[in-house]
């Protein structure tokens, strides 16, 4: 039915929502990404290339993500479907997932996008894996949730993920001149109000039309709004912040800061801050559990424990309650002992795993489960060490071409004064059973 209202020209007459009106056209039509979309962006560079591959698009709503999925195929020769990961379920994926592969039979590829790509769980997310190693689909997945907690590490590894941003002032204000020009009208705002409607809207473009379109509705002939009946005829308030100035990058920085400076009373009020101007809450609880490993580590192991507890607590209380743990979990990390020792430490691995390349571990801490291995010496002359005095054996665990190095310096703070001692201890005896 809606094929013959469509042939009749019937949908065109419909009203249809601003923001739908406005959607671009053109990939240069869309605004706030440069990054990504400029003349060096990461979508221009692989649209010259000729080879997309699959994406995972990362960013708070009203960024953009669905639009430039559908533009992306335009610009190429596949084959555009898209699916929710709400409304969308396994039979349904694999009816999609057939036809691109009957399309791949004929020489078409597809471009699959999955809105909500997060919500599907694990063995859903590994139902792509297949379709996508063997190039019957390209596939799109957007997500506002971090993709390294909610998507499966195999998925993430076949895809490249490029991260939306929330809109700037500049960026709204482009949408609101081009909303002005679609409807032929001025936004019968002053300068002081309109700079609010684009602090309401958040970074989110959807959100900025649908405003500036309530506006619309409420004025009356030759009325301009100052800031005061702007709020009251959206009946919302600007945020504590916005993310053209302090934002939420800035807070972020400063309630990480605060922490890391011990400085309780200033993270509370930078916490504060943020879930009053609507901050995601989930968001915040992974940047403290960041901090615990970041800043405390092992100086009070218990940091990381409260961390995630606060998470947890959050997730099963909501909100307000649930804002209490975070708040609880901020005043433990700003009051623990501070330690990057871990975080130093795993930096000056990875940089000598690059550098050295893959060296062979010892053949005394190789198992042998088979004849040939056990001639060839694997695990010969290994010691275990819960029969050696005191626990420890002493042997030598680095690759032969490597000599032992020290990456991890515990300091003398907390608990790592602890572990200083032991490893102090440790090497005392592995020095004494060398000399023996």
């Amino acid at each position: 039915m809606s094929d013959l209202f469509k042939a009749a020209g019937l949908e065109d007459k419909a009203p249809r929502p601003l923001a739908d009106r406005m959607r671009p056209q053109r990939l240069s039509e869309v605004v706030g990404q440069d990054h990504l979309l400029g003349a060096d962006g990461a979508l221009t560079r692989l649209l010259r290339g000729g080879a997309l591959g699959s994406m995972i698009f990362w960013g708070p709503p009203g960024s953009g993500k669905t639009t430039v999925a559908r533009l992306l195929a335009g610009e190429t020769t596949l084959a555009f479907v898209q699916a929710s990961a709400i409304f969308s379920g396994v039979a349904e994926l694999k009816k999609i997932f057939d036809a691109a592969r009957a399309r791949r039979a004929t020489g078409q590829g597809t471009l699959l996008f999955i809105d909500e790509i997060h919500r599907f769980n694990r063995a859903q997310q590994d139902s792509f894996l297949p379709v996508v190693e063997d190039g019957s689909i390209t596939l799109i997945g957007a997500t506002t949730e971090n993709p390294s907690f909610e998507l499966n590490a195999a998925l993430l590894s076949r895809a490249r993920v490029l991260t939306f941003r929330a809109l700037d002032a500049a960026a709204i204000e482009q949408l609101l001149e081009r909303a002005e020009q679609v409807e032929g009208k001025p936004l019968p705002l002053d300068a002081d109000a309109r700079a609010a409607l684009a602090a309401m809207a958040d970074g989110d473009g959807r959100a900025a039309l649908t405003l500036a379109e309530e506006v619309w509705r409420a004025a009356k002939p030759g009325e301009v709004f100052e800031r005061a009946a702007l709020a009251e005829i959206v009946q919302r308030r600007a945020p504590i912040y916005d993310k053209a100035q302090e934002g939420h990058y800035n807070l972020i920085s400063a309630l990480h800061k605060c922490v890391r400076g011990s400085d309780p009373d200033a993270a509370l009020y930078y916490l504060a801050r943020m879930l009053d101007a609507g901050e995601d809450p989930l968001f915040l609880a992974r940047r403290i559990v960041r901090m615990a490993v970041e800043d405390i580590g092992l100086a009070d192991p218990q940091a990381l424990v409260v961390a995630n507890a606060a998470k947890d607590a959050y997730d099963f209380l909501g909100s307000p309650e649930g804002e209490l743990a975070l708040a609880e979990a901020v005043i433990y990390v700003a009051t623990a002992p501070k330690s990057n020792a871990a975080y130093v430490a795993m930096k000056r691995a990875e940089r000598l795993a690059r550098e050295k390349g893959s060296l062979a571990p010892p053949k005394i801490i190789l198992n042998a489960p088979t004849k040939l291995m056990r001639e060839e010496g694997y695990g010969a002359g290994y010691e275990y060490d819960h029969d050696a005095p005191d626990a420890f054996s002493g042997q030598n665990y680095w690759p032969e071409s490597l000599a032992p190095q020290k990456l991890y310096e515990p300091v003398e703070r907390g608990f790592e004064r602890e572990i200083g001692k032991r490893l102090d201890y440790w090497e005392r005896l592995r020095k004494d059973r060398s000399q023996s």
